[in-house]
């Protein structure tokens, strides 16, 4: 096992699932485009309740009546490569929060990628 610890910047962008970027779902848009710019990685949670400024409840399907849960992506990876993503999300991000925060990371590794 390998295991790796460096500093690295953490982005969770906070939004409705109902959220769209050139008729895609934002959250599609948003893990699409972090593969284009190649970053580390990124993960997608539902919600399951959640409010922003609007003061409009969001829920998920459990609850009757509603079905346009809170959505929040993660992304964590080097400070040059987050700085790469920050300009689309100006663009992209019409409602919503992000949160970046400095972070310490420790990974773990059983094997490298293979090279292709």
């Amino acid at each position: 096992m390998r295991k790796e610890e460096f500093n690295a910047r953490m982005v969770r962008i906070h939004f409705s699932q109902k959220d769209q970027w050139n008729g895609r779902p934002l959250h599609e848009a948003i893990l699409s485009l972090c593969m284009d710019l190649g970053l580390a990685g990124a993960t997608v949670y539902q919600g399951v309740e959640g409010f922003g400024l609007s003061a409009h409840i969001h829920h998920s399907s459990l609850w009757p009546g509603s079905n346009d849960p809170p959505i929040m992506i993660t992304i964590i990876d080097r400070e040059d490569q987050i700085a790469t993503l920050l300009p689309h999300l100006d663009k992209m991000v019409s409602e919503g929060v992000v949160a970046i925060s400095d972070v310490e990371v420790i990974r773990y590794r059983n094997h490298l990628p293979s090279a292709s």
